[in-house]
Formats: C-alpha cells, sequence, structure tokens
C-alpha cells in the first residue's frame, strides 16, 4: 500500500469535512457573483435563503449584467469571482484570447423532461400542414438570441436528424422577448426560445412546440464559471463555495417532478425564485418546464464538445481553446467527497 498517497489522501478528507462543518460563528467572507437576473440563476439565490453560504462563511454580493458575454471580461480581471455564463462561441474564444476561467458546474441542461430551450414553430404553419416536423425548415426563418450561442446548436442538432444542414434556414438574431413577439406578427416563422418566453408563445397561441427531449438530450446549456483570481487567491473559499452551491442545486432538484416545479421543496424555491428573479408570477414557475441541472453538479463535457464543434464548423471558433482546456468538474468532484452522491427527497 502507497502510505504516503493514503496520508495525503486522509489530510484532504479531513479537510473537506472541515470546510463542510464551517458555521455561523466564523466570519462571513463576500464572494462576487455575476448575475443575469434569469431564473437558472436562482440556484445561488436558493444557496443564499436556505443559509448554505452562510454555513459556509460566505456572504454573496450579486452584479447583474444584460448577458452572459459581458460578465467574461470582468471574470478574466478578477472583478467578479463566480459567473454565470453559458456554452457559446465567445466563452471559448475568452480563454483562447488568454482571459483564463474555468467552468466548473453546470447550471442549466435539459435531461428528459426538462426541455427548458425548445423549438417552437407558428402555430398556423402547423395548422396549414406546412410544417409537420424538422423536414419541413428549409427556407424558414428562425430565431435566435444571437450568433454563436448554445440555441443555435440545439437547432443544428435537430436539423440533421432531419437530413438538413444549419445553413437550410434563415437565421434572424433577438431576444427571447422580441422572439414572441415576432411569432405571433409573422416576422419569423419558429424560435430557439428558452423559458418561460416559449410558455408564454405557448399560451397566447401563436406558437406550438416542435421540439422533445430527442432533438439535443443533455445539453450543457449554462455554467457555473470560476475567475483565476478566486481560484488561484481564494481556493479555500472557491472550494466552500462549490459545497454550497451543491447543496443549493439538490434542493432544486428536490422542487422538480415530472418536468415541472411540482416537487416536495417546490412551493420554497417558487417563492425564492419570486423574490430574487424578474419573473414575478407564480404561476409562470408552475408552468413552464424549468431548466434542469445536474444534482451532483459535474458538466456535460460530451455536450460541450459537440457545442464547440458546431462553433468551431460555423467559423464562429477564433482561437484554440479545448473545451479540455475550459472545463474543472475538480470542485465538483471535491465537494461530493463531503455530501456524498445525490439521493432524491421523497
Amino acid at each position: 500500500m502507497n502510505m504516503a498517497k493514503l496520508t495525503k489522501d486522509i489530510l484532504i478528507g479531513a479537510s473537506l469535512a472541515l470546510l463542510a462543518a464551517v458555521g455561523h460563528t466564523q466570519e462571513l467572507t463576500e464572494v462576487r457573483i455575476g448575475t443575469n437576473n434569469v431564473v437558472s440563476d436562482g440556484l445561488f439565490y436558493i444557496a443564499e435563503a436556505k443559509g448554505f453560504f452562510k454555513e459556509q462563511g460566505i456572504v454573496p454580493k450579486y452584479f447583474v449584467f444584460d448577458g452572459g458575454p459581458k460578465m467574461i471580461a470582468p471574470l478574466g480581471a478578477g472583478q467578479i469571482d463566480v459567473g454565470a455564463a453559458a456554452s457559446s462561441a465567445g466563452l471559448f474564444n475568452a480563454v483562447g484570447r488568454g482571459i483564463n476561467i474555468k467552468v466548473v458546474a453546470d447550471k442549466g441542461s435539459t435531461p428528459a423532461s426538462y426541455d427548458y430551450i425548445p423549438i417552437l414553430v407558428r402555430k398556423a404553419l402547423v395548422d396549414s400542414g406546412k410544417v409537420k416536423g424538422f423536414k419541413d425548415f428549409k427556407g424558414l426563418k428562425v430565431a435566435e438570441s444571437s450568433k454563436g450561442g448554445s440555441p443555435g446548436s440545439k437547432l443544428n442538432e435537430a436539423l440533421k436528424q432531419a437530413g438538413l444542414s444549419y445553413k437550410s434556414v434563415d437565421h434572424v438574431y433577438m431576444s427571447y422577448p422580441q422572439q414572441v413577439l415576432a411569432l405571433g406578427n409573422g416576422s419569423v416563422d419558429a424560435a430557439v426560445t428558452t423559458e418561460p418566453s416559449a410558455t408564454q408563445a405557448i399560451e397566447n397561441g401563436s406558437a406550438v412546440k416542435i421540439s422533445d427531449d430527442s432533438a439535443y438530450p443533455n445539453q450543457q446549456v449554462a455554467v457555473v464559471v470560476y475567475s483565476m483570481d478566486f481560484i488561484k487567491g481564494k481556493p479555500d473559499l472557491a472550494m466552500k463555495f462549490m459545497i454550497a452551491y451543491l447543496k443549493a442545486v439538490r434542493f432544486y432538484n428536490d422542487a422538480m417532478k415530472a418536468g415541472k416545479l411540482a416537487g416536495p421543496t417546490a412551493n420554497e424555491v417558487v417563492n425564492i425564485l419570486i423574490k430574487n428573479t424578474n419573473v414575478k408570477d407564480p404561476a409562470v414557475y408552475r408552468n413552464t418546464t424549468p431548466n434542469g441541472v445536474n444534482p451532483n453538479g459535474k458538466v456535460n463535457v460530451e455536450g460541450l464538445k459537440k457545442d464547440y464543434d458546431f462553433f468551431a464548423e460555423q467559423g464562429y471558433i477564433e482561437g484554440k481553446a479545448s473545451v479540455e482546456q475550459v472545463v474543472d468538474n475538480s470542485y465538483v468532484e471535491n465537494a461530493l467527497k463531503v455530501l456524498g452522491p445525490y439521493t432524491p427527497m421523497k
């Protein structure tokens, strides 16, 4: 037996256990978190509301950005410690330009029944029989939030299954709320949108959902990002943050049931989201499809590789940053040594 390795493992285990046990007597340390004030950012607010951050000696300070790409530079400069980002060409290009950040955990993904970025088609096109499936998308105007993002990769996968390419459709770029209006007035034929915009378009009668989980299962849509200053300058705090975050992720998963926020902790989760995000109507949370998130925290590396390959094929990648260079699952792995695997609440 390698006694040196055994001793090291024992010391690591003891240190992690100590991190998990820190309590309210410890002085709180500020962690600066960049958010977009969207529903999937609710995981941070759950960690705060449930006292998980405080247990780890953390007090969060939030900085709201109007888009994930806008927080990349502040992360690289160490102006914020943690960011809420998305799978995008911009993320990989930033690392390729030398902005030293790491993707460390899942924040939004699409496991079975939780396809929260569906593809919608104008209801009139479906009612007329013009569009029955993705094979009928050729030449349609399809809205996406931006060029080089995860919605484009989702659309690409759906079109490939129908024997079409990404270039088989005309791409229009607009915000998710604008997509709802555009579907209603007929200026676009389809959209790769997100919740709650998707449900709003369906409920107002302008669109129907055409995608399901099979279009792109388990896509890695949103991620948690650490700045290198946080990783190198505050390694213990970075570890504590992940323990608190993963506890929040599990509390959120306990709110999910059959593709809805209908599980044991749903009422608490909905109240926390109403208080802290830009969606204030409880009925929206009850009716929409919530984002999935891995209860054991790990990033879906294979999903990111699929997106990366799509970005590269379309000419969106400017540098040579690889997925392996961007992702660091070690914080989740160490948090799991403390918390163990997820067990759903019954």
